[in-house]
């Protein structure tokens, strides 16, 4: 007797749930950029919980998660935002690995806190390989299912999974919150505004935008910035916050018209024409993708040796979830 394809199948997508891993680096330069999970700890975590390697492509549901049907059983673990699993409309633990019967069906409850849950399979999303990922650049059309988020009734084939126990979990200590501070390098282009403007934005409460999304999180509620007068360059037009087109890396705080920041995310274009006030740090990148709008958050300025603290702090709290995990 033939085993059950190895398949799940969306019943309901969510507001927005897309097939997710760690990314495609290398093609930034190109114009097509690094995509991948928002909370890419929080997908790490999933991934070992259910035995897959860490880059595995798993799901990234975003304030509303899907309803999904399986054809075979598997593994599940959720992680990232507070949205409680469901098992036949039975509430399970998160960050916890998770026995699914073929047929049974995985739904979610409302959301608690944060703003993406990581859902990971056993085997891992099998979807093709494009540009060395499995990530879905939607705007783009590139990667995951078809180039964009799920809808109902898509079927997605699962990778060979590996037996793993169930129940074990991330101990909550290990688990990392989204926190109300966001890190940045001041620099790039801030000799733009004047010294009081910038000492202004650092403390000033902000606010997160309804406009947040994988391209780039907008915040509002600061003073607006003050610039220092110029002659405009050739190329860069009239309003102070234009520039000569330049590169724009992941994270950095570009404020178009003066007024509102954006921080550049996963699925942002890698150049244009506004001047950036600064840098989010790589360590808390994480932490932007579980930020729910309005939710207040205050911009504080560090240094290159306070960055790449938190760089090794992130890569030890990495090592201890993979002990945890191993």
């Amino acid at each position: 007797m033939a085993e059950p394809e190895s398949t799940i199948e969306i019943v309901k997508p969510g507001l927005s749930t897309t097939v997710q891993d760690l990314g495609r680096p290398g093609y930034y330069h190109l114009g097509i950029p690094l995509s991948g999970a928002m909370d890419r700890e929080s997908l790490i975590a999933a991934n070992l919980l259910v035995g897959n390697d860490e880059g595995a492509a798993g799901l990234e549901a975003v304030f509303l998660g899907p309803e999904i049907r399986f054809a075979a059983d598997a593994t599940v673990a959720v992680t990232g935002a507070d949205m409680p699993p469901k098992l036949d409309g039975v509430e399970q633990p998160g960050w916890t690995a998770l026995s699914v019967r073929s047929g049974q069906v995985l739904s979610f409850g409302f959301l608690k806190a944060g703003a993406r849950a990581s859902i990971a399979v056993s085997g891992g999303i099998d979807v093709p390989v494009v540009l060395g990922s499995r990530a879905t650049y939607a705007l783009g059309a590139l990667g995951g299912h078809e180039g964009r988020a799920l809808k109902a009734g898509d079927r997605l084939r699962l990778g060979r999974g590996r037996p793993v126990g169930e129940g074990r979990n991330l101990p909550a200590a290990l688990r990392r919150k989204a926190e109300p501070v966001l890190r940045m390098l001041p620099g790039l282009y801030d000799h733009r505004v004047t010294g009081e403007a910038t000492e202004r934005f650092f403390a000033d409460p902000w606010k997160v935008a309804p406009e947040a999304d994988r391209i780039g999180y907008r915040f509002r509620g600061g003073h607006p910035l003050d610039f220092v007068p110029r002659e405009p360059p050739f190329g860069a037009g009239s309003d102070p916050s234009n520039i000569v087109d330049s590169c724009y890396p992941y994270g950095s705080i570009q404020v178009p018209g003066g007024t509102e920041p954006i921080v550049l995310h996963r699925d942002a274009v890698s150049g244009g024409g506004y001047f950036m006030i600064g840098t989010v740090i790589a360590a808390d990148m994480d932490l932007i993708g579980q930020l729910q709008p309005h939710q207040p958050v205050h911009f504080a300025r560090t240094d290159m040796a306070g960055a790449l603290a938190a760089r090794r702090e992130t890569a030890e709290r990495l090592a201890r979830i993979r002990d945890a995990l191993a």
